[in-house]
């Protein structure tokens, strides 16, 4: 089994910055998804994929993950840039 290791992102519509320190444990799925005939909706049944772990680091997370004997794929967390600028350029 597989699984993917990341940080949360901040949320784009709110400038707090709670819970972007978690690190995250997310199983890959193991087969495609399929639509339900009667509803049409996209399901399988691979359950795995609605598990996530949350991790207070990134060492614990990977620790877990070999522990249990997981392949694993760390993603990198972007950096963050910071745009400076005064209210006054919005007028420039």
């Amino acid at each position: 089994m597989s699984a993917r290791i990341h940080q949360i992102q901040k949320n784009a519509m709110q400038s707090g910055k709670a819970r972007t320190s978690t690190w995250v444990l997310e199983y890959a799925a193991t087969e495609a998804k399929r639509p339900d005939p009667l509803t049409g909706w996209a399901g399988s049944g691979d359950t795995q994929t609605q598990v996530r772990l949350n991790f207070p680091t990134q060492a614990a997370a990977i620790a877990y993950a070999e522990k249990n004997g997981l392949s694993y794929t760390v993603i990198a967390t972007p950096p963050k840039t910071l745009k400076i600028q005064a209210y006054a350029d919005n007028f420039r």
